[in-house]
């Protein structure tokens, strides 16, 4: 890392598939947007376990090195930060070797097969000091951002339940090939790490700690034909012998929060129809919003319990809102995922140079897991299952002006 007034922070990523590029693009995006941050970025190495894919990667992003090793680029002394996008089932193995190493790091979520898995990555970079980051991008939504201010101001008075759905289809096809996916040993549960795990740290970052769940699941394509040998993923034709479905396509989660609010959680991967319908609403004694990230740039917002006109307004997002203005030079005019994606980036590298947690942390992650496992917990007995508390270092409930 450089130590002129520019500082200069060598990058590596391991894994470029889709988010392993898209990883590489934010960083030299963020430049970009945070053009004061006084930051520049040197993306030193790439690794894949197909040195192809790893060399596509450099010819598109720059990348000084390529290997088909990871831990070629965790020994590697130009590179300052790493980025963590291989599958599920890598993640701990890799985590572990890049605290051991020294280096701070940007991981996908979930973070582990299991809450176990989870527990051991947010230790080991406590232990080493470093600062980490989760792909926990929703939370920038310029919108929601604006939403938190609000609910945080008292202005919905005392909030009293939540609800929360991730519907998507990328799994809806029942021809799409059996792939990592849809193994228990190599990615745990099914659509409640993948999908509700997002949706578990947005009731943590606008309401707060969930403390219980009762929870239900059901996998309602059982079997998928095994992949052919071209096919790369689930959204893949398999044209192999069937395969049994280990995990859930569908999932029901009831919560109680710490502060006393009721959840509502739902998450599909099958579903007809949405193709990511991921909502948030949140409702007080006093008002509601409602958020939808298909609309990501706007929310509803209904304030005053019998006022005239009664009714939602609908809010735009727009300069003042997170970091909207970065993006942006009025309200109306659109954000998109991977400006999410962007913004993650920036919180990582500015938590890298200032030592200061301020990208959600493998705490985070693994507080989102904690509810995962409570809810597998609560599936296997069909009862209320305690969630439980994590002791490391969460940003979940970082007052709104501190967030970004």
């Amino acid at each position: 890392m450089s130590t002129d007034q520019t500082r200069v922070i060598g990058v590596g990523v391991i894994s470029l598939g889709w988010m392993g590029n898209l990883h590489a693009r934010s960083y030299r995006a963020a430049l970009d947007h945070f053009p004061d941050e006084s930051v520049d970025v040197r993306m030193v190495a790439a690794a894949d376990a197909s040195l192809d894919a790893a060399l596509r990667a450099q010819a598109v992003h720059g990348f000084e090195k390529v290997t088909a090793d990871y831990r070629d680029v965790l020994a590697d002394p130009d590179v300052d930060v790493v980025s963590i996008c291989a599958p599920n089932y890598l993640h701990h193995e890799v985590a572990l070797a890049a605290a051991a190493a020294g280096k701070p790091f940007w991981i996908e979520k979930p973070m582990g097969v299991s809450v176990r898995q989870s527990e051991e990555i947010a230790r080991a970079a406590a232990r080493a000091g470093v600062v980490t980051a989760v792909g926990f991008n929703y939370r920038n939504a310029p919108a929601l951002v604006r939403a938190k201010s609000l609910i945080a101001s008292g202005a919905l008075g005392l909030i009293t339940n939540v609800t929360v759905r991730l519907l998507a289809d990328y799994s809806s096809d029942p021809t799409g090939a059996f792939t990592w996916r849809f193994e228990k040993a190599r990615a745990g549960s099914g659509v409640l790490g993948d999908l509700l795990s997002h949706g578990f740290d947005l009731g943590h970052y606008l309401v707060g700690r969930i403390g219980e769940v009762c929870a239900e699941t059901s996998t309602f394509i059982t079997e998928r034909p095994r992949p052919s040998q071209d096919a790369v993923s689930h959204f893949s034709a398999g044209t192999g012998p069937l395969a049994a479905v280990e995990n859930e396509d569908h999932a029901a989660v009831l919560a109680r929060f710490e502060n006393g609010a009721v959840g509502v959680f739902e998450s599909s991967r099958t579903a007809v129809g949405p193709r990511a319908e991921y909502t948030i609403e949140v409702y007080g004694t006093a008002g509601s919003i409602r958020w939808d990230f298909q609309r990501l740039n706007e929310f509803q917002v209904c304030v005053g319990r019998g006022s005239s006109p009664y009714g939602y307004t609908t809010v735009y997002a727009e300069p003042g809102d997170g970091d909207f203005g970065r993006f942006q030079p009025g309200g109306g005019v659109a954000m998109g995922f991977d400006d999410l994606k962007t913004i993650e980036a920036h919180l990582f590298l500015t938590s890298v140079l200032s030592g200061e947690q301020l990208a959600p942390s493998v705490a985070d992650g693994w507080a989102a897991a904690a509810v995962v496992d409570a809810s597998e917990r609560s599936v296997a007995t069909r009862a209320w299952a305690t969630v439980a508390v994590v002791d490391g270092v969460t940003t979940y409930q970082r007052p709104v002006a501190e967030a970004h």
